[in-house]
């Protein structure tokens, strides 16, 4: 005799038990949803463990799915107010320094590049100075340096050499002749006068006596305070400045009839 059939009840499955709570769940309006922010959710990601593929069976990988597919997506309206404190937060971020715009006032100085070359340029002055006045002398006696030296030690108060340019004395009379009251005495005379550019001392007087045949009697050179037989009134004969010689001199030989005189 067959026995009736009995209808066995299906075992329970955790993956339909999944879908069909998912299935009977009110539907949620994503705009009454509190979204964590963006930040947040991002964290909650980066923090969720790992599942292992071969430890997820079919049924569950089902249902997983099933949840999936049944959470509505996130409105983008909830993430909206946290993209305004990104924004703020990168804009207090400094910016770069070659990206950034100087503000008027606060622009700091120019770096001074002219320092260096203007102390090298002021060592180099006070060097050629030194060369100036430790060759001073020898730079005074040429007509191209001596204004330059001359002006240089008037602003610094040293002292120059005179000038000497025996050759700029002009002899502008000249005269021998035998004494008329006393005899083997002649009477020397002369005028010369200073054409060199600046002052220069007092030259000394060259005298050479010639006889009748040309050949030399003499030859003597005097000194200013002797042909002027007193010292000079001043220490340089000035530009364009005049003297006048007077002396008596024993002739050296008879018959003296030619003289020259030269200035030193």
């Amino acid at each position: 005799m067959d026995a009736p059939a009995t209808s066995v009840p299906a075992a329970p499955s955790p993956a339909a038990d999944a879908v069909a709570a998912v299935v009977d769940a009110p539907a949620v309006d994503a705009n009454d949803v509190d979204a964590p922010p963006v930040a947040d959710t991002v964290d909650a990601v980066v923090d969720t463990p790992s599942v292992d593929a071969d430890v997820v069976d079919a049924a569950d990988a089902d249902a997983v799915g099933a949840v999936v597919a049944a959470t509505p997506p996130a409105s983008t309206s909830t993430a909206t107010p946290a993209l305004p404190r990104m924004r703020r937060a990168r804009a207090h971020r400094p910016a770069p320094s070659f990206a950034r715009v100087p503000v008027a006032g606060t622009a700091r100085p120019p770096h001074r590049h002219w320092r260096q070359p203007a102390a090298i340029a002021a060592l180099l002055l006070v060097l050629l100075l030194q060369l100036l006045l430790a060759d001073r002398a020898r730079l005074a006696a040429d007509a191209r340096w001596r204004p330059l030296v001359a002006t240089l030690c008037g602003a610094l108060h040293c002292s120059v050499p005179a000038w000497r340019e025996p050759a700029a004395f002009t002899l502008l009379h000249r005269d021998v002749r035998p004494h008329p009251t006393r005899p083997g005495v002649l009477q020397v005379s002369a005028t010369f006068r200073n054409d060199a550019r600046w002052p220069q001392p007092w030259p000394a007087l060259l005298l050479t006596l010639a006889d009748v045949d040309g050949r030399n009697a003499g030859a003597r050179a005097f000194l200013p305070r002797e042909y002027l037989d007193a010292a000079p009134p001043t220490p340089l004969l000035a530009r364009g400045q005049s003297a006048t010689v007077a002396m008596d001199i024993l002739e050296p030989a008879p018959r003296i009839v030619a003289f020259t005189f030269d200035f030193r």
